[in-house]
């Protein structure tokens, strides 16, 4: 939704303005948790693809889950129909069935923390484990790219 109407937008008006709330991203909502002061933050996604016969019923359910643009920074003007035009003809060629079907992909993000208490289980120290979890796998360690 985010790129069909930004390419709506710069096609007719030739700039951009925020329409869709920034998405929470899972390693950072389990940090978020983190932070709050809860142990064994735990944080999962679940996707769900739906299938729509036409824009206006995937509009009217994201409305229903009150997924309608919060931002204070948003334009308050609403869409011209140039730009709905625009915005409709990229989602329906990016992200639609040959039959006309438009796909919409809802992520699910479930956050999960513990109160502390003295009676948890604590992480072990880095290094402290006896066997690595590559080998146990059968396969090749790929080290993860460092967040600044």
């Amino acid at each position: 939704m985010r790129e069909s109407l930004a390419a709506g937008e710069l096609e007719t008006t030739g700039g951009v303005s925020p329409r869709v709330y920034s998405f929470a991203d899972c390693a950072r909502s389990r940090r978020l948790v983190a932070a709050g002061s809860f142990a064994l933050p735990v944080a999962d996604v679940e996707r769900t693809t739906v299938l729509y016969r036409e824009f206006s019923s995937l509009v009217r359910d994201l409305r229903a889950l009150g997924e309608t643009n919060a931002l204070t920074e948003r334009s308050l003007k609403p869409l011209s129909r140039e730009t709905l035009a625009a915005t409709l003809a990229h989602y329906g060629a990016h992200h639609a069935d040959p039959d006309g079907r438009l796909h919409a992909t809802f992520e699910i993000v479930y956050l999960t923390g513990w109160a502390p208490h003295e009676s948890q289980q604590q992480p072990l120290k880095p290094g402290s484990a006896k066997a690595r979890l590559a080998d146990a796998l059968g396969t090749t360690e790929k080290p993860l790219p460092r967040e600044d």
